[in-house]
């Protein structure tokens, strides 16, 4: 669904970009949150993840697979991005993607970027969060339930994309075509990438929920086990005294009960290892068939005037390396190269902001030491 140039007019790019680039300011700000809070400290292991989230983005949305004769699709992402990270974080893992898969691969329009992260990124986090936090309130307190509901929410974003795609070619689109059927034709086809999309969502959180569901953002207040003293059987009969519980032991000064934290290394490498993995051997067998809008867009007219990308003279255009022969070897050192620029851009955007908000919280917590602190009384002689 990366729209090219061309295919919206100015006023309604330009819009777009507005309102892509007021979502990512807002997520600036909330992302702070969400890379640094959290029950057991879960949220501050966020942060190195959430650029390891965007590399996987990028890495799965090479292997396009086949949907129907002649059309293929791929992941997406925001369902996954804001489910194992947040909202606001998710929104910037795609971000962060539309950005280096416009400049590096000439892979969606550049002047198209806001209309991509307007409808890739916010529209599908919104909705996709939107939809799992909803059925997470209605379904069982279990593990399966969380997978079920990141399958749902990741099916219903794709067309909730495809839908806001064809109200903004309605606003600005560059070709007269008959929008009902480009409506339908958009709807219908993003339904069925949508049930790949829901597959890859639900296999993945399922994968971390199984492992570490405290690194599950959206669903860590469902997965937290919570102890509760159980009454004993003997109390309900009157007859029988209870027996008075015993005093605390007293914690000792020298030892302070800590709770143990786990390490995040063992899934970042495994996460890493399957990414460069995706992205560098199995993109060689994707689907080439055109995905969803590049086929709505053949069929209906609506490429009549995309533009040439302004980056299609880039060493790395169309997920491959300039110079090389080997299609194999071309396209997975491109998906590696692309692993490494995602992971190393948005690593650094997400350590950024965590020690930002630390840094916050430190000169806030200096300010209110300082504003308490008692005055020392004034000397006298003598």
């Amino acid at each position: 669904m990366h729209v090219p140039d061309g295919f919206i007019n100015a006023p309604v790019s330009a819009g777009t970009g507005v309102v892509a680039a007021a979502a990512v300011a807002v997520s600036l700000r909330g992302a702070r949150r969400e890379l640094g809070g959290g029950p057991g400290e879960a949220g501050e292991r966020t942060a190195p993840l959430a650029g390891l989230v965007a590399a996987f983005i990028f890495a799965v949305q090479m292997l396009n697979f086949p949907v129907a004769a002649g059309t293929s699709g791929h992941l997406l992402g925001g369902a996954l991005a804001a489910i194992l990270v947040g909202p606001y974080t998710g929104v910037l893992c795609v971000s962060v993607v539309l950005l280096l898969q416009a400049v590096l691969f000439a892979d969606g329009g550049l002047t198209a970027l806001g209309t991509n992260i307007t409808d890739m990124g916010v529209v599908t986090v919104l909705v996709a969060y939107g939809i799992f936090r909803g059925l997470l309130r209605v379904l069982p307190r279990r593990r399966s339930m969380v997978t079920g509901a990141s399958f749902v929410a990741a099916l219903v974003s794709v067309p909730a994309a495809a839908v806001a795609f064809t109200a903004l070619y309605a606003l600005g689109g560059t070709t007269d075509v008959a929008l009902g059927k480009v409506f339908g034709a958009m709807v219908g086809v993003h339904v069925l990438i949508g049930i790949g999309e829901a597959v890859i969502t639900a296999a993945t959180v399922g994968a971390v929920v199984a492992v570490r569901p405290d690194l599950v953002y959206a669903a860590r207040d469902r997965l937290t086990v919570r102890l509760q003293l159980r009454p004993s059987p003997l109390s309900a009969d009157p007859d029988v005294a209870p027996r008075p519980a015993a005093a605390p032991a007293p914690a000792s000064p020298a030892a302070p009960a800590t709770p143990r934290r786990r390490s995040t290394r063992p899934l970042w490498i495994t996460g890493l290892v399957v990414t460069l993995l995706c992205a560098g051997g199995l993109s060689f067998y994707a689907s080439s068939s055109p995905d969803g809008l590049e086929k709505v867009a053949a069929d209906h007219g609506i490429d009549k005037k995309a533009e040439k990308h302004a980056a299609e003279d880039s060493p790395l255009a169309d997920y491959g390396v300039k110079d090389i022969a080997d299609a194999r070897l071309s396209g997975g050192l491109a998906g590696v190269i692309g692993v490494g620029a995602t992971l190393a851009v948005g690593s650094g955007v997400f350590v950024l902001l965590r020690r930002r908000r630390d840094q916050a919280q430190h000169e806030a917590a200096g300010a209110r030491t300082a504003e308490g602190a008692p005055t020392a009384p004034p000397a006298t002689e003598g």
